[in-house]
């Protein structure tokens, strides 16, 4: 038999996945603050609403705070897998200085462990592309990646576009750098969808009319 338990812990998650699902709903609610940098609850962008799911941070060896990212979702995204042909966008807060160059290397090789070496090499060139385009950051500086189906991945720097690259086959892998099974930091990427996760959860437990505090809860 089947018993539900709920302890602290959970029923704070559900509170937090309660508030996702009300923000997802449409309800107004404040930007969200995490190490001293805030995130907008939704951005606009090619007359697409993307609304914020998630926030984390990436510690470098542990104990440097390296940047903040926020994971925004269109329509459909929560409940669904975020690599798909959806409309996304990561910021990227940063607490160090950086050089451009860096980004192209760092990225491809995290890329590489998350994609057959056939799609790597169709991908070639649209990475040297975007690997060109990124400049020297410092602290304060925030990158944005978005992606829009039908009109590509957009890389902008503190709100200024520099660049779009055509290709739902470019989203889906170059998303796998923060999102994939093999991701620059694993912890980072659980931070990111665990709330699209708990979104889908909420969702489905609320169609069968069970309390929003219990969405979070073990059964055994």
């Amino acid at each position: 038999m089947n018993r539900t338990s709920v302890t602290l812990p959970t029923l704070v998650r559900g509170v937090v996945c309660t508030l996702f699902v009300a923000v997802m709903a449409g309800q107004p609610t404040v930007a969200t603050e995490l190490e001293g940098v805030h995130f907008a609850d939704q951005v606009r962008t090619a007359e697409v609403t993307m609304r914020l799911s998630c926030v984390g941070l990436l510690r470098y060896k542990v104990f440097i705070k390296a940047y903040v990212a926020a994971l925004y979702l269109g329509e459909g995204a929560a409940d669904g897998d975020v690599l798909a042909d959806v409309p996304k966008r990561l910021e990227l807060s940063y607490f160090w200085s950086i050089s451009g160059a860096d980004f192209g290397k760092a990225g491809d090789q995290i890329l590489v462990q998350n994609v057959d070496a056939q799609t790597f090499a169709v991908l070639r060139s649209r990475l040297d592309q975007i690997n060109a385009w990124y400049r020297d950051v410092k602290p304060g500086d925030r990158y944005a990646l978005t992606y829009i189906p039908g009109v590509g991945t957009e890389l902008a720097l503190n709100g200024q576009r520099i660049g779009v690259i055509e290709g739902a086959d470019f989203a889906a892998a170059y998303f796998r750098i923060w999102l994939g099974d093999h991701p620059i930091d694993a912890r980072l990427r659980d931070q990111l969808l665990g709330c699209a996760q708990d979104s889908a959860r909420a969702h489905n437990q609320a169609t069968l009319g069970i309390p929003p505090l219990l969405i979070s809860s073990h059964s055994r």
